[in-house]
């Protein structure tokens, strides 16, 4: 199949370029700048240069396509205060797309998000999230429009991504705590730190996006989970020994001050299973845990930022 992408070079599709091309298929990725249009080049896919808000760009393609995955969100927005803008564009992204597949039956991936879908107890593919009109609600919003264009003709499926999907390489959750635990002097959790995060490797994430344009029913939610729940007293713990500063807890009403925009994240307990998903597409991670990956010691070779 020619599988269009977007966010082709970045997290999750610099590692789902080389699999879908080791799996017979030839990829077109969404390029915005010169280096990622040379990274595109290099692992020998096709490149379209454009951003997710040029929305005759993503129509063209798409409709060029076999099949589309949509990586692509505007991280850096969203983690400097403008979420909801940034989710509103995923939105206008996600529509052009589906709008240029109506009726086609081709198969349309989403990267979703699992945190907070619900909160306190293990989530299955089967639970739908909360849309209650505040920003994060919005990308689920997205997600459940992207699963409706089944009735369409579009073999739709929605990836919820576990909040981790670590590796070498990562500046997303855990780079981010890594820094801030670097910068305060010490590694914090929320209250008694017992809430849980899910966890999946970057090289599982990719395999499965691979396997959900190749064989995903129509409609369907699938999740990213290798690790069901990780304590995120667990982890600030084996932050706190590769820097080797003080384990605290950080008061809930001091946690955005403490964390910043991670403050509103991460007290939240969000465990959720990925059972349905193994079996419906034979979806097997391999990678290392999340506790296992922070030991190797790659998070703390080089300081990051906060910004």
């Amino acid at each position: 199949m020619r599988i269009f992408v977007t966010g082709a070079s970045g997290w999750i599709g610099s590692a789902l370029v080389p699999e879908l091309l080791d799996a017979g298929h030839r990829v077109v990725g969404l390029a915005r700048s010169d280096a990622s249009a040379a990274a595109l080049t290099t692992a020998g896919a096709d490149v379209v240069r454009g951003t997710v808000d040029d929305l005759d760009v993503l129509a063209g393609a798409a409709a060029a396509s076999d099949g589309v995955v949509h990586l692509a969100f505007k991280h850096d927005l969203a983690f400097t205060g403008d979420f909801q803008g940034a989710a509103e564009a995923d939105r206008r992204a996600v529509d052009t797309l589906g709008e240029a597949l109506a009726g086609t039956g081709r198969p349309f991936v989403l990267a979703s998000g699992l945190v907070g879908l619900k909160p306190g107890r293990l989530s299955s593919e089967r639970d739908m999230p909360a849309v209650d009109g505040s920003p994060v609600s919005i990308r689920s919003a997205t997600a459940t429009a992207l699963l409706a264009l089944a009735s369409r003709g579009v073999r739709s499926s929605a990836v919820r991504l576990s909040p981790t999907c670590h590796g070498e390489g990562d500046k997303g959750f855990m780079a981010t705590l890594v820094a801030i635990a670097r910068d305060k002097g010490v590694s914090g959790y929320i209250g008694d730190g017992a809430n849980r995060w899910p966890a999946v490797h970057r090289l599982d994430a990719a395999r499965l996006f691979r396997l959900a344009v190749e064989k995903a029913p129509a409609g369907t939610a699938l999740h990213g989970v290798a690790e069901e729940g990780v304590p995120i007293r667990d982890i600030a713990e084996v932050i706190g020994r590769h820097l080797d500063v003080p384990v605290v807890s950080v008061a809930p009403e001091a946690a955005v001050e403490h964390f910043a925009w991670l403050g509103r994240f991460l007290a939240l307990d969000s465990p959720a299973s990925s059972t349905l998903t193994r079996e419906l597409l034979d979806w097997q991670p391999t990678g290392p845990g999340l506790l296992d990956d922070l030991d190797k010691g790659h998070y703390f070779r080089t300081p990051a930022t906060t910004s």
